[in-house]
């Protein structure tokens, strides 16, 4: 369903953990979506050079290239972990430059 959910709108499949998921979420009306997963999971994004964390529990609303009022995800920044609260993808993607938190 985690898959479904992001190619329905939009969003690269690898933009968010798809490891060890216990719970997918989504909430038609709203565009509530929440995942819950076994254990945190980092991830390095070697194209923006980003270290990215994610929680045990990630929620947001989704829409078409978006997720914004993003919880549970940061980045780190130098010493410290800044909260990721949206996601945007360019329509159509860019071919030069691939898609960045």
């Amino acid at each position: 369903m985690a898959i479904a959910l992001l190619e329905v709108f939009g969003l690269p499949l690898g933009i968010l953990p798809l490891v060890n998921i216990s719970e997918v979420g989504f909430v038609k009306a709203t565009g509530y979506m929440w995942i819950v997963q076994e254990n945190k999971v980092e991830h390095n994004f070697n194209m923006i050079s980003k270290l990215v964390s994610y929680d045990t529990k990630i929620h947001g609303y989704v829409e078409k290239y978006k997720i914004k009022k993003l919880k549970g995800v940061k980045t780190k920044e130098l010493m410290w972990w800044p909260p990721v609260n949206e996601i945007i993808v360019d329509d159509p993607p860019t071919t030069h430059r691939k898609n960045s938190l």
